[in-house]
C-alpha cells in the first residue's frame, strides 16, 4: 500500500501498519511526539490499522486536533480518579474543548472546588501507574445491557439515542471503561501536566428541561512551563473580566428584572456613541448609506425569509390585531424591504447598506455572560446589493475595511474561507463563481486564510476574521457572507445594461459584529484603560487643595470647550490619594494643579503613558491631546497606572 503523507511524499509497505507504527518509520521522535492521526480527512487513533493507499497525517499537540486527542485522554483520566474517590456519581460526557476538557457528573453529595485538589491527586496516581488504553467495541443491546449494570444512566441514553447501526466503541484504561467514540492516546503516561480550573452547573444535553449536572473543567500540556503560561494567563484573563472592570468603571450593568439585556451607564454610553461615530465615519467615507428598519415585522416577512420555520425557536414574538409579529433577531430582512422600495437599475449598484440594527435572540439562561452573550445587542450591520462582476471588488473593500477596523485597536487577527456545506440551496455555478469570488478577493489583498472545506452558510460561502487580543486569546467578530437565496426568497431585482430584469447578489457583512460584544472584547483587551480618543473620561483635573478649585474649574471649562472629556476631583483629600483613585478609574490624563500652576497658567501632567510629562502650557496640552483623539493613535501604557 502506498501512504502519502502531509508534505505529499509517499511511503510504501507490503503490509497492514498501525498509525503508530507509521509514524515510527517516519521518525522515531515523530511517534514520540504523535497523540493521534488524520487519515484521508478524518482524525483516528493511532492505533488505527491502515491497510490500503491513503493520505496520513501524524497529529502531534501542535495540533487542534492533536491537542483534542490528549485532552480527551485527560477528561478520561479525570472521570477515572472520580470514580474511584466518588464510586457512587453517575457519569455523562466529557469532551476536549478548546484550551481544555470538561466533564458533566452526577453527584448526590455535592462536588465543590474545594474536591478538585484531592481529584487532582488521584489523577497523578493513574498517570504514574502509565495504564494502557485500549479500545474495543460492542453490539449495541449488550452495550447498553453493560451501563445498565454499571447503573451508568446518562451512557444507556446515548446508546439509545445512536443509529441502530452505529458502532459504538469503548475505551478501557485499568479498571475503568467509558463509552467514547475517540481518539485517544495509547496510554495515560504522557498527560503530566495538568490542572482543574472550575466547576460549573450544565444542564443534561443543554436543556433547561433536565436535570442540572457538575461540570468539571480542566486543562492540560505535554510540558509544564506550557501550562504555568496558560495558568498566568488565566490569572491575567480574571483581572480584565469584562463584568468586573465593567462595573468598577461604571460602565454598564446586568439586573435580574432583566436577564440577558444589558444597562449601558452614562460613561458606557460615551464609549458606545463614540464607537458608533467611529462605525459612521468609516463606512461614510468607504461610500454606504445608512438606514433604519422596524425593530418588530410581522410573521409573513419571517416566513418568507426562512426564520420562522428554522430559527423561531430564538425569537420573541407576540400578536398585533390577530397577526402574529416577531421582534428581529436579525437586520436582513428589513434590508431586502428597502432595496424593494424603489425600482433598481444596474447603474444604482453595488448598493452599500449599513445598519446599526437592535436585534433580540432568545439565548439559554446559562448560556449568557455579561456583554459577550446577550439576548439584545446592535449588529453593525451592512448588506451590499450588487451584479456578479462586482463580487471581487466589493469583498475587497470589506476585507479592508474590517482590516483597518482591526489595526486601529491593535488586534492581530487570521482569516478562514468556509466553502459549501453539504445542506446548502443553490446551483454548483452559483456557489463556484461565490467562492473564487471570495478566494480571488483574498488573493488579491495578500491576506494569508485557511480554507474550512464544507463550513459555509447553507446559503453562500463566507470569510471569517478571528482576531487575538493582548494575551492571545481568539474572537471571531468580523464576517462576510454571500447570500443567493435571500433575494431569490424575496425576487429582488434590477434592469441591466440589457433592459432585462437580474437577481442582485447580496452581501450580509460585519465588522464588529455586536456593538456590546466587541465592548466587552476591548475592556479586556485594553483592561479598561481604553486609548485616548474612546476613553470616557480623557482628562481628570486634580486640584492639590481646595484653594485652586476656581482655577481647576476654569481649566475644566476650557478642556470641554476644546471638545475633551475631562472632571474635575472636588473631593477634600490629599494630592496622593486622588492620583491614585484617577489611576483606578484609567483615566488616560491627570492634571495637577495648585500655586505654581495657578500663577503662571500651567498644568503639571501625569499620563498613563510614561507618568510624570512635567509641565505644560493648557494650550500645549489641549493641542497635543487633540491631535492624539483625532488621530486615534494607540499609545502604549509604560506605568503600572492601568493595572
Amino acid at each position: 500500500m502506498i501512504i502519502t503523507l502531509k508534505d505529499g511524499s509517499t511511503k510504501e509497505y507490503d503490509k497492514a501498519m498501525s498509525v503508530l507504527d507509521i509514524a515510527a518509520d517516519i521518525s522515531e521522535g515523530l511517534a514520540r511526539m504523535a497523540t493521534a492521526g488524520e487519515l484521508n480527512g478524518k482524525v483516528v487513533d493511532l492505533r488505527t490499522i491502515v491497510d490500503a493507499d491513503s493520505a496520513l497525517n501524524i497529529l502531534t499537540f501542535d495540533t487542534p486536533e492533536g491537542a483534542g486527542a490528549f485532552r480527551h485522554t485527560t477528561s478520561h483520566i479525570m472521570a477515572q480518579a472520580i470514580k474511584r474517590l466518588y464510586p457512587d456519581v453517575k457519569l455523562a460526557i466529557g469532551p476536549s474543548i478548546a484550551e481544555g476538557f470538561y466533564y458533566d457528573i452526577d453527584s448526590e453529595a455535592p462536588i465543590t472546588a474545594e474536591d478538585l485538589e484531592k481529584i487532582e491527586q488521584e489523577m497523578k496516581k493513574i498517570v504514574k501507574e502509565a495504564l494502557p488504553i485500549t479500545r474495543f467495541t460492542k453490539p449495541r443491546d449488550e452495550a447498553i445491557a453493560y451501563f445498565k449494570e454499571k447503573d451508568e444512566p446518562y451512557k444507556v441514553e446515548l446508546i439509545e439515542d445512536l443509529p441502530e447501526d452505529a458502532e459504538i466503541s469503548f475505551y478501557q484504561q485499568g479498571e475503568f471503561v467509558d463509552l467514547c467514540a475517540g481518539p485517544h492516546l495509547m496510554s495515560t503516561k504522557p498527560v503530566k501536566a495538568f490542572k482543574l480550573t472550575s466547576i460549573a452547573g450544565a444542564y443534561w444535553r443543554g436543556s433547561e428541561k433536565n436535570k442540572m449536572l457538575t461540570r468539571i473543567y480542566g486543562t492540560s500540556y505535554t510540558k509544564k512551563a506550557d501550562l504555568d503560561a496558560y495558568l498566568t494567563r488565566l490569572e491575567e484573563a480574571k483581572k480584565r473580566d469584562h463584568r468586573k472592570l465593567g462595573k468598577q468603571l461604571g460602565l454598564f450593568m446586568l439586573r435580574d428584572e432583566g436577564p440577558g439585556f444589558p444597562f449601558f451607564l452614562p460613561k458606557g454610553m460615551i464609549l458606545k456613541n463614540t464607537l458608533l461615530d467611529y462605525w459612521r465615519e468609516i463606512h461614510t467615507k468607504a461610500g454606504y448609506v445608512e438606514i433604519s428598519t422596524p425593530i418588530m415585522l410581522n410573521r409573513q416577512l419571517w416566513e418568507t425569509s426562512g426564520h420562522w420555520d428554522h430559527y423561531k425557536e430564538n425569537m420573541y414574538t407576540t400578536v398585533i390585531d390577530d397577526t402574529d409579529f416577531a421582534i428581529k433577531p436579525m437586520n436582513c430582512p428589513g434590508g431586502i424591504l428597502v432595496y424593494q422600495s424603489e425600482p433598481r437599475s444596474y447603474r444604482d449598484l453595488p448598493l452599500r447598506m449599513g445598519e446599526l440594527g437592535l436585534v433580540h435572540r432568545h439565548e439559554k439562561s446559562g448560556q449568557l455572560h455579561g456583554l459577550m452573550r446577550v439576548r439584545c445587542f446592535t449588529q453593525d450591520d451592512a448588506h451590499i446589493f450588487m451584479t456578479p462582476e462586482q463580487i471581487r471588488d466589493e469583498i475587497k473593500g470589506v476585507a479592508k475595511l474590517i482590516d483597518s477596523v482591526y489595526q486601529l485597536f491593535g488586534f492581530k487577527y487570521h482569516v478562514e474561507l468556509s466553502t459549501r456545506p453539504e445542506n446548502s440551496m443553490g446551483s454548483d455555478e452559483d456557489w463556484e463563481m461565490a467562492t473564487e469570488g471570495l478566494r480571488a478577493a483574498l488573493d488579491d489583498l495578500g491576506l494569508d486564510y485557511v480554507v474550512n472545506e464544507g463550513d459555509g452558510a447553507f446559503y453562500g460561502p463566507k470569510i471569517d476574521f478571528h482576531l487575538e487580543d493582548s494575551i492571545g486569546r481568539t474572537w471571531q467578530c468580523g464576517t462576510i457572507q454571500l447570500d443567493f437565496q435571500l433575494p431569490l426568497r424575496f425576487n429582488c431585482e434590477y434592469t441591466g445594461a440589457d433592459g432585462n430584469a437580474h437577481r442582485p447578489i447580496m452581501i450580509h457583512r460585519v465588522a464588529f459584529g455586536s456593538i456590546e460584544r466587541f465592548i466587552g472584547i476591548l475592556i479586556e483587551h485594553f483592561a479598561g484603560a481604553f486609548p485616548t480618543w474612546l476613553s470616557p473620561e480623557q482628562i481628570r483635573v486634580l486640584p492639590i487643595s481646595d484653594k485652586y478649585l476656581d482655577y481647576a474649574d476654569k481649566v475644566n471649562a476650557r478642556l470641554t470647550e476644546a471638545g475633551l472629556r475631562s472632571s474635575v476631583d472636588t473631593r477634600a483629600e490629599k494630592i496622593g490619594y486622588k492620583i491614585r483613585e484617577a489611576q483606578l478609574a484609567k483615566v488616560p490624563y491627570m492634571l495637577v494643579v495648585g500655586a505654581k500652576e495657578e500663577e503662571e497658567s500651567l498644568v503639571a501632567v501625569r499620563s498613563r503613558f510614561v507618568g510624570d510629562e512635567g509641565q505644560k502650557t493648557l494650550d500645549a496640552f489641549i493641542a497635543d491631546v487633540q491631535e492624539e483623539v483625532r488621530t486615534r493613535v494607540l499609545r502604549e501604557t509604560k506605568t503600572e497606572e492601568s493595572k
